[in-house]
């Protein structure tokens, strides 16, 4: 065994990335204020080919260096916007007919295992701020609430963690990697 070369991987340039198909599913960052955070779910955005990223409220947007030190690249290859609140943005994914999912420990959440997305609809997941979570306004639209297990005697996962946890779940189910 060796690990492969940068050739071997066969990446596409960005160009390429942007002109590619990509997951259904998109990315609702609630007040995320670690830009360390940010530039995390930017690379793993990246990786999962996700259709767009949504910065809300005082999430911290590229360019910064401490998001690009994180993001390697990868705010360049994913396309995201900013919007004022994170409400605004969940608003307006409703409307395109988005399933909004808010990753988040609720007394009506779902755990993560048991979750099965619509298929054939896109998906937006939420992810909240470092300490209050997703934002209760956000939250009361959201169409389900999905909680990863834990065992440990921790409350929560960091953010960007948490999202590279479900985006896994998630695209597995819907069947992105076959």
């Amino acid at each position: 065994m060796r690990k492969l070369t940068m050739q071997e991987l066969n990446r596409l340039p960005v160009a390429d990335f942007k002109a590619t198909p990509k997951s259904p599913v998109v990315l609702v960052l609630d007040n995320v204020r670690s830009l360390h955070n940010v530039g995390a779910v930017f690379r793993t955005a990246d990786a999962f080919a996700l259709e767009h990223i949504y910065l809300c409220g005082v999430t911290g947007r590229p360019p910064h260096r401490e998001i690009t030190k994180t993001a390697l690249g990868s705010t360049e290859s994913v396309a995201w916007t900013h919007t004022s609140t994170t409400l605004e943005a969940a608003q307006q994914l409703q409307a395109a007919g988005y399933q909004l999912v808010a990753v988040e420990q609720t007394t009506g959440s779902v755990q993560l295992p048991q979750f099965q997305p619509t298929l054939g609809r896109p998906l937006a997941l939420v992810l909240g701020n470092e300490v209050f979570g997703v934002d209760d306004e956000v939250l009361a639209l959201c169409d389900v609430a999905v909680e990863i297990p834990q065992l440990g005697t921790k409350h929560s996962l960091n953010v960007s963690v948490a999202a590279g946890v479900v985006l896994w779940d998630v695209l597995n189910k819907l069947a992105v990697f076959q």
